[in-house]
């Protein structure tokens, strides 16, 4: 027997933002089969922007999913040999996009130093999860409306000459979004990671969570422990 559900996945209304709970945009989810659109695979695609867009928000709600649920101290807790935190990678990502999309749209950040780089990947005292997540939402909708507006994903994007950057003469458009993939999917997987050695949640049950699926469904959605 199949379960008819809806759930809602893309942007973020400003409740959801502070709990790490995607919503908006409905699909409908027929469990049971293995062919029905689901929200731990990116949405089929008709172009290569909207391909890469899908993509990219795909993996950003990955983070979302990881931090679900979290508490503030356990948004800075540390629990492997990483000095990563959940709360970091996501104020990190948030930065991230703002950096790539000012060069896209000509803009040149400040020159920062190695310190004020790593000082991105860590929460400040009086810095809130839901904080940097609503920082992460406006990045992610300031990201998605500069490509959209994009005349040509071929379009060259000039960068510094610096050993971290690629060729600073033939960086585009397309290939600051396929970074921007490369480095939240790179950034997911260490949030799962995080996560489980933080309080054993897995990313299915997490996401069952963030979407409000049914307990009896295919996959148990995350608790808090009592």
């Amino acid at each position: 027997m199949r379960l008819d559900c809806r759930v809602e996945v893309g942007r973020l209304d400003d409740g959801a933002r502070q709990q790490g709970q995607p919503t908006n945009r409905t699909v409908d989810v027929l469990f049971g089969t293995d062919t029905d659109a689901m929200p731990m695979n990116a949405p089929v695609v008709q172009d290569e922007r909207q391909g890469l867009l899908a993509f990219l928000e795909h993996q950003r709600q990955a983070v979302r999913y990881a931090v679900h649920g979290l508490s503030e101290d356990q948004a800075r807790a540390k629990p492997t040999p990483s000095k990563l935190s959940l709360g970091g990678l996501v104020k990190h990502l948030a930065h991230a996009e703002r950096d790539w999309v000012d060069r896209v749209e000509g803009l040149s950040p400040e020159p920062a130093s190695v310190q004020v780089y790593m000082a991105t990947f860590e929460l400040r005292d009086g810095e809130t999860l839901a904080a940097v997540l609503e920082q992460y939402a406006q990045a992610g909708d300031r990201t998605d409306a500069v490509v959209s507006a994009s005349d040509d994903l071929g379009r060259r994007v000039p960068l510094p000459a610096e050993p971290w950057y690629p060729d600073p003469q033939r960086c585009t458009v397309r290939w600051v979004l396929l970074h921007l993939i490369e480095e939240t999917a790179r950034h997911a997987g260490h949030a799962d990671i995080i996560r489980e050695a933080l309080d054993g949640a897995l990313s299915g049950p997490l996401m069952a969570a963030a979407e409000g699926w049914p307990a009896d469904g295919w996959t148990k959605p995350w608790r808090p422990a009592s």
